[in-house]
């Protein structure tokens, strides 16, 4: 199966060179799955010609917010809505799961509880999953078909479902311990000392990233939501 990654941010220059640009952490989250995978800038104004150039689609994170004004958002949220109109599996990822509300209708503003570091469990479908996260920005209002799958008292749509077109997810299964260090050392100046100790101290403990790539890939397949 072909996936389309929409990268829509890259990796901060110091931790590409060892751990990937943004699209490498979702190949390498997603191997094993019998994909293969081509991947559009579109953060640098690279589109695919339309929503039949690949089978399922994934959007990936941004240090950008979805409501700035950015070129390239715009026309993502063209593509989006077209995506969504074909029937063709999607899926979004921290800023992805925040632009894909947006074009279909929903807001997304700044937390105002702030940042949300590092290690965070949610209470998905009635169980407990661990995942990194690393945002500001969250999904404040759902569009008129989000049904809301994972929350937590600090991120009330953490993850979201759209019937079976579309499955997003606040949090980041592609971020590995390593990543989030990465961060911790080179894209934390904007957090609060103690978010940043507490992430760091909660590095190297269990969490759900296996999981949450097979019920990715269980989606892409099948429509299945989990």
């Amino acid at each position: 199966m072909h996936i389309g990654i929409l990268q829509t941010g890259h990796a901060p220059d110091a931790l590409r060179p060892t751990l990937g640009d943004y699209s490498d952490l979702f190949e390498r989250l997603l191997g094993g799955h019998g994909f293969t995978f081509t991947t559009w800038n579109v953060v640098d104004m690279e589109f695919p010609d339309g929503p039949d150039a690949a089978e399922g689609w994934l959007i990936t994170g941004s240090r950008h917010g979805a409501y700035e004004d950015h070129p390239f958002i715009p026309p993502l949220e063209e593509l989006i809505r077209a995506i969504y109109d074909a029937g063709t599996p999607l899926v979004g990822i921290c800023f992805g799961h925040q632009v894909i509300a947006q074009a279909l209708g929903g807001k997304v503003e700044k937390f105002g509880g702030g940042w949300v570091v590092g290690r965070q469990t949610y209470n998905w479908s009635g169980d407990e999953i661990a995942l990194n996260a690393w945002h500001q920005d969250q999904v404040v209002s759902l569009p008129d078909e989000a049904r809301v799958l994972a929350s937590n008292g600090g991120c009330a749509n953490a993850a979201i479902a759209y019937g079976n077109k579309a499955y997003t997810v606040q949090a980041h299964p592609e971020f590995r311990d390593d990543f989030i260090e990465g961060l911790i050392e080179h894209r934390s100046d904007a957090v609060p000392p103690d978010l940043v100790d507490k992430a760091r101290q909660n590095l190297g403990r269990d969490n759900a990233n296996a999981v949450l790539a097979d019920r990715i890939a269980a989606f892409l397949k099948t429509r299945e939501v989990a």
